[in-house]
């Protein structure tokens, strides 16, 4: 059994204190806001003695959402009991660290240095060896898998006026259009040149290699039912307009050898070591404290 760490996202990454509310926001001419109450049948949240205040935990909720307040407040309120549990230990053994600065020049608030410090010092993961990455790859081999590849070209017919009244008539120039085409590309170039209101138009219609779900849904979802070849009858509507589709060519994805994507799988399975080795480090230290007002859940 592993307790879930949760440690506090307030006042990370930036030395600058939290911003005050304006006289106005506060209500009280300048003066601070007023704590926000906790839920009904929430009582004081202590960790070895140290109260975490209604405060501190209302400015927490912000990084926790959740579907009710109460939530929101429990999951809070973890956070911070997590947090004060480590800075304790941190402070027992007398861990000292620097905060680090980041490229955007923002210093790291020192609490969230000790922590991190302790937990480098403390924790020790396993790392995974070549058997453990390639049998984790062999089981997700779709997951390390190229995109798939659309080469497309469009004609877009824009509607030649405000208001829905517009679509109609456009509509129907693109269905002509279509309809006058066929599938001869060179023809479907031409036309692209002379009537798509889009840029690409200088490219006869050609909007190069997209991947999937780079395209708007509607056009996406014709796209893939397109036949390589061929120039779609039906023009597709979008919030641009009307538009004439052709799919040249799909490029199918291909799965990436295990040699390309080692690195990777070892990255990522060393990060899951890290935090199945963090949380049972702080069940451990859970299991020996005080806690009151909040329980630091086991996950197993």
């Amino acid at each position: 059994m592993a307790t879930r760490i949760e440690i506090s996202h307030a006042r990370q990454g930036s030395a600058a204190p939290p911003a005050m509310p304006s006289a106005c926001q506060s209500g009280g001419c300048g003066g601070p806001s007023p704590a926000l109450p906790p839920p009904v049948g929430f009582g004081e949240v202590r960790v070895n003695g140290v109260e975490i205040g209604p405060e501190a935990i209302a400015e927490e909720i912000q990084h926790h959402p959740a579907p009710d307040p109460q939530t929101a407040w429990t999951e809070a309120a973890r956070a911070l009991a997590v947090r004060e549990l480590l800075l304790q230990e941190a402070r027992r053994l007398d861990v000292v660290a620097e905060a680090e600065v980041d490229e955007a020049g923002r210093t790291e608030v020192e609490e969230d240095a000790i922590i991190a410090a302790l937990l480098d010092q403390a924790i020790e993961p396993e790392l995974p060896n070549d058997e453990e990455c390639h049998r984790y790859y062999e089981a997700r081999r779709d997951r390390f898998r190229t995109p798939d590849l659309f080469e497309v070209s469009h004609i877009l017919i824009e509607p030649e006026g405000e208001g829905e009244a517009a679509w109609p008539e456009a509509e129907g120039r693109a269905r002509l259009i279509a309809a006058e085409l066929g599938d001869d590309p060179a023809a479907f170039a031409e036309a692209a040149r002379e009537f798509s209101a889009c840029p690409s138009a200088r490219q006869d219609g050609s909007l190069g290699q997209v991947r999937r779900g780079e395209l708007v849904p509607p056009i996406q979802a014709a796209v893939e039912a397109l036949t390589p070849g061929r120039t779609m009858r039906e023009p597709v509507r979008s919030r641009f307009g009307w538009h004439v589709l052709r799919l040249h060519r799909r490029i199918e994805g291909q799965v990436l050898p295990f040699e390309a994507v080692q690195p990777k799988v070892a990255e990522m399975l060393a990060a899951r070591s890290w935090t199945v080795a963090s949380t049972r480090y702080v069940a451990s230290l859970a299991a020996r404290a005080e806690i009151e007002g909040i329980t630091i859940e086991a996950a197993g």
